[in-house]
């Protein structure tokens, strides 16, 4: 989810001074119910659905890679419509089929569906399937505002549940029958569970994945992020606009994008290369108010190490100064930490600390 437009509009219009508040501590640590296999399949069916329109890139591709990597599971992205996926804030995907192609092949319905945040929240289509889809006992998995989609589907009445940090107030007023907790990386509240921002996927996802394969396949995908803790711990009231975060964030919002113009950055798409970096690289560098990214490759499709399925917007190749590559890493350095020292290195460290506020990741740069 993007950081509120608003938010700049106000700081530069009344020189408010934004401070964080205190919010509701997070509840004894929750897990997922271990899978039981209601439908008798062997491994569990996971959707990950998103919308034509625009679906948030890496809310989408980190719980599908994570599974999917995994071995576990069998994982399929879903479109609501046949076509191409635009997402946001770059980059296109093909999805393995749509809602109703899914219905066809899984009429008992998934055992897990993914709801990732996307631009229309309320589509009355998207909003059925997802009732229907719990309603034949799947559970359902929001990450960052896809908790909007699913509160909008009227399933979260009753519950717990959480989502960006930057769209507490809307939720609290709009939702006010849902108990919003802050202070979590994902909450579990029976067969509903919800992420905070967007970097809480992996972490979620990890969990999830422990549920269904144990703890030790869980460590095993999670190192190949670097990632070795998913517990809920997590501070939101830190990345909430205050002394320390309101330059960041007025960086990415205004004077980026007053001050400078913006790049547009290409992104080699290759078989086989590992998607879940590629959606955080393209997803980080478009959120500085600097620069867009988007893919090239010369075929119509790549298939990515995690059988994802991307849509290049261009067949031209780039010059040097104006591409990027997939930010790479090993298990000594979380993907997020590489991904936003790429960032630092080539718009600075305030643009870097904005991105990571955006992607409510606890970001600590190394000492220049």
């Amino acid at each position: 989810m993007s950081v509120l437009k608003a938010l700049t509009t106000l700081v530069l219009s009344f020189g408010l001074i934004f401070t964080a508040t205190a919010s509701t501590t997070a509840p004894t640590p929750d897990h997922f119910a271990p899978y039981a296999a209601p439908h008798g399949r062997a491994r569990p069916v996971v959707a990950v659905v998103g919308h034509n329109a625009g679906t948030e890139l890496t809310d989408f591709v980190i719980p599908y890679a994570v599974l999917q990597r995994s071995g576990a599971v069998d994982a399929f992205t879903v479109s609501l419509q046949p076509g191409a996926m635009q997402m946001r804030p770059a980059l296109r995907l093909q999805a393995d089929t749509d809602v109703r192609g899914f219905d066809a092949r899984f009429p008992d319905g998934a055992d897990y569906v993914v709801v990732p945040a996307v631009v229309r929240r309320d589509d009355a289509q998207l909003l059925a399937w997802i009732r229907a889809q719990h309603a034949k006992g799947a559970t359902i998995v929001s990450i960052c505002d896809g908790a909007l989609v699913v509160a909008n589907a009227g399933l979260l009445a009753g519950h717990r549940a959480t989502a960006h940090w930057a769209t507490e107030s809307h939720r609290r007023e709009h939702y006010p029958q849902t108990t919003w907790v802050a202070n979590t990386r994902y909450v579990v509240d029976g067969r509903l569970a919800s992420s905070a921002g967007i970097s809480a996927a992996i972490p979620t996802a990890l969990a999830l994945l422990e549920s269904i394969a144990g703890h030790d396949a869980a460590l095993q995908v999670g190192a190949g992020f670097g990632v070795r803790d998913w517990s809920t711990t997590h501070d939101s009231d830190a990345f909430k606009p205050g002394a320390g975060n309101l330059w960041p964030l007025l960086k990415l919002n205004a004077t980026n994008k007053w001050f400078h113009p913006t790049e547009r950055l290409a992104l080699p798409l290759t078989p086989g290369m590992d998607d879940v970096a590629l959606a955080l690289t393209a997803d980080a560098f478009s959120r500085t108010g600097r620069s867009t990214a988007y893919g090239v490759a010369a075929t119509p499709q790549v298939r990515g190490g995690s059988g994802l399925v991307w849509l290049p917007d261009s067949a031209q190749p780039a010059d040097t100064k104006h591409r990027i590559d997939v930010i790479a890493t090993g298990a000594a350095l979380p993907l997020f930490d590489a991904v936003l020292a790429a960032v630092e290195h080539r718009y600075g460290r305030t643009t870097a600390r904005g991105v990571a506020i955006d992607f409510e990741y606890a970001w600590s740069p190394a000492a220049r």
